[in-house]
């Protein structure tokens, strides 16, 4: 799914704190990573870190659902595949002998990119090389592994996306923003793409963008960066880099006029989505979006909480913010309407929030708040190695550098008010939102197709 710029999981008393520390009195780890670029034009970005036992190896492949042309899902279907063997490995092996180290290994696909992490210990990351240069010179891409995975991922695009009503909500919501972007296509893909999709097609997917020159590999904790590059070298340092790495260059159109969708689902409460274009990442506007997201829609202070959820009691939930993609953006905000209330007077409660924040500017107080949530958020995203490669990774397939801490700080501290409605009033406009209602089939309308759209 895609994601919002940051996770603001931090407590509230770290708050004053953090907002009363300089930036420049924060000992930020990545001005100390060395990158080094192979021949082959890998990408490999090392942070030695001895004050924790843990290593954190991740590896950003710069493709996603985006990157996929003719088939969709392929993306997702190769952060399944990359598991399922190799000449050398037997299905599920390589997460094994991590595991039987005690390690931990995952994985994940987005719309941009596709990324592998595993965090281990010390003496444990030799191996993760070496397993991590065996499935991307030898992966098994036959029929027989193809259609053993195929139906693990249909069965996930069921459980999530079919079966579950906040996601078919998303999947619609997403198609109805963009109409001609691949963002609107869900990560999962369609389930007739996954069905049919070939051997020979994967293959040819794999070699394009499973290439060395595609891919940027993080390690960060406590390691021997010298060590970890001698090894780098004489195994991943051996594949061959692809000749052409295509890109979507599909631009989406001006939307001229609000959307609107309904979706039949057997639910108690009907849901509500709202989703407005937003700008890529790197935008100037970005951070106050982010701002804009958190005051707007990001926890039980938020207003669109306190509006719907707490005073008038007629949703469940509301809440949203600021999605962020490498070709463009989207402001989305949702609510669960209380079992029992009218979907379109939650809508009514809804827009009027938006546009009081269009509108009058927040007040300073929101507005702080709001900032030090964000600001506490980075910081703890210096905790651990695996939070420290992830923000590495991301940045450097963004921008194709790490951005500094106190940059990040400076911008965040440096919105204001107006800067908060000036971009309501640029993005959240009523020609520009695209609208979808879930909401129960119609008892009296014939019962086919009920549990979907």
């Amino acid at each position: 799914m895609p994601l919002r710029r940051l996770l603001l999981t931090a407590a509230i008393g770290c708050w004053s704190a953090v907002w009363s520390l300089p930036a420049a009195a924060l000992d930020d780890p990545v001005a100390r990573a060395r990158v080094t670029r192979l021949d082959n034009g890998l990408v490999v970005v090392t942070l030695e870190d001895p004050s924790t036992p843990v290593v954190s190896f991740q590896m950003w492949v710069k493709v996603g659902s985006r990157d996929e042309a003719g088939y969709t899902g392929l993306a997702h279907l190769f952060e399944h595949m990359m598991f399922n063997g190799s000449k050398h490995l037997g299905p599920e092996q390589h997460a094994e002998l991590i595991n039987a180290r005690g390690g931990e290994v995952n994985a994940y696909t987005s719309n941009d990119q596709t990324v592998f992490h595993d965090d281990v210990s010390r003496e444990t990351l030799p191996l993760v090389i070496d397993l991590e240069y065996e499935r991307l010179a030898y992966l098994d891409i036959s029929a027989k592994t193809l259609d053993r995975e195929r139906q693990v991922v249909l069965e996930e695009r069921r459980l999530r996306t079919e079966d579950s009503p906040m996601g078919r909500l998303y999947e619609t919501l997403f198609a109805t923003v963009w109409t001609a972007l691949p963002y609107r296509t869900p990560v999962v893909g369609w389930r007739s793409d996954v069905e049919k999709a070939t051997a020979e097609v994967c293959r040819k997917f794999f070699s394009t963008y499973y290439a060395p020159n595609n891919i940027v590999v993080v390690i960060t904790g406590d390691f021997d960066a010298n060590d970890a590059l001698t090894r780098i070298e004489r195994t991943l340092g051996k594949l061959r880099p692809s000749e052409s790495i295509p890109r979507n260059p599909t631009e989406e159109p001006e939307q001229r006029g609000e959307r609107r969708a309904i979706v039949h689902f057997d639910v108690n409460g009907p849901l509500l989505a709202a989703g407005w274009h937003a700008p890529a990442t790197g935008s100037p506007d970005g951070e106050p979006l982010d701002v804009l997201s958190v005051i707007l829609s990001d926890g039980r202070s938020s207003r669109l909480y306190r509006s719907l959820v707490h005073d008038a009691e007629v949703a469940l939930s509301a809440a949203g913010g600021y999605w962020e993609f490498d070709a463009a953006g989207a402001f989305v905000a949702i609510a669960t309407v209380r079992p029992g209330m009218k979907i379109d007077d939650v809508e009514r409660r809804f827009f009027a929030e938006i546009e009081r924040v269009r509108r009058e500017p927040v007040s300073e107080a929101e507005l702080d708040k709001a900032k030090r949530q964000i600001e506490v958020g980075l910081v703890n995203g210096l905790g651990t190695s695996h939070a420290l490669a992830e923000r590495i990774g991301s940045d450097f397939l963004a921008f194709g550098r790490i951005r500094p801490l106190d940059e990040r700080l400076a911008r965040i501290h440096a919105v204001t008010a107006a800067d908060v409605q000036r971009v309501a009033q640029k993005y959240l406009v009523d020609d520009q939102r695209s609208v979808v209602h879930l909401v129960a089939p119609d008892p009296e309308q014939p019962a086919k197709g009920r549990g979907g759209t």
